[in-house]
């Protein structure tokens, strides 16, 4: 009885004399956190349809995320991918070992998400310290594919490889360089302590382009394509159909060189750490 009582007198005394650090927890709201990411990214589309994971490039994000309550957040994030493939890497496919074609792409990313975490999340609280989580959104992105002849870096949207902004194919317009994306994805993320938390995270976009490789229709006509001023074929000659390099060219007019029913995608996979926003309590006058 005694020991009971000595017990509830110290603690008596600690709120009495330390309020804040007693009552911390209570006074704590987590607003919100503030993150970066690094990791890796991924291309699927005309030069990857096998969803082959055997090329991945850098990436990199910053974001931040408002809490809403301990389930439900919304983000705004800024993001970097660079992407690319080649045919080189189909050799299991003829035709698309044939074709040889390549490109490489910078993209930027702005996104808004949604999150919700499957346990309730609270930094600091042991017991409330990890979350699985999903998230959904829609971003805008910026890309450029380009590729290298002989050596030489070519940005591929002004040469029109596929007759785009050629008389002969009136109906071929030039591509955006922006694009729109859904993103979806899910991850994992744990309290290190009340400030920092560690995390990991793929997330898979969708897209309205099927240009970010710079293939989707079919090849066209070589006069669509003026030769340089000293008669040598045009870089947009031979960078739309790279075949020549591996024997007897397969672009004739109107054949497929890409896939136009079909988007291309990206996905990228990060570590996160993060670091929690946090305000305080006012406590309320009895």
């Amino acid at each position: 009885m005694l020991k009971k009582l000595s017990l509830l007198v110290s603690l008596a005394l600690a709120i009495v004399a330390f309020p804040d650090r007693v009552l911390a927890q209570d006074a704590i709201v987590q607003e919100g956190e503030f993150g970066v990411g690094l990791g890796a990214a991924h291309y699927f589309g005309d030069l990857n349809t096998r969803a082959s994971l055997r090329r991945p490039k850098a990436a990199a994000t910053v974001f931040f995320r408002k809490n809403f309550n301990n389930y439900i957040s919304g983000r705004i994030g800024a993001s970097f991918a660079r992407l690319g493939y080649s045919d080189a890497y189909n050799s299991k496919n003829e035709y698309m070992y044939r074709r040889n074609l390549s490109f490489n792409t910078n993209v930027w990313e702005l996104s808004l998400q949604g999150d919700f975490n499957f346990f309730r999340f609270l930094p600091g609280e042991r017991d409330y310290s990890f979350t699985p989580y999903v998230t959904l959104g829609i971003g805008i992105f910026s890309y450029d594919p380009f590729a290298y002849l002989r050596g030489e870096k070519y940005y591929l949207r002004p040469l029109g490889t596929e007759g785009q902004g050629s008389a002969l194919y009136p109906d071929r317009k030039q591509y955006s360089t922006m694009a729109m994306s859904i993103p979806v994805g899910a991850g994992v993320k744990y309290a290190l302590n009340e400030r920092f938390n560690i995390g990991f995270e793929i997330l898979y976009r969708f897209t309205n382009t099927d240009y970010l490789d710079d293939v989707s229709t079919t090849y066209v006509s070589p006069e669509a394509f003026p030769a340089n001023p000293d008669g040598t074929p045009s870089a947009a000659l031979l960078l739309s159909d790279r075949s020549f390099e591996r024997g007897t060219p397969i672009g004739l007019p109107g054949r497929q060189r890409g896939t136009s029913t079909s988007k291309d995608h990206f996905v990228t996979a990060m570590v996160h750490l993060t670091f929690n926003l946090q305000s305080y309590r006012c406590p309320t006058a009895n």
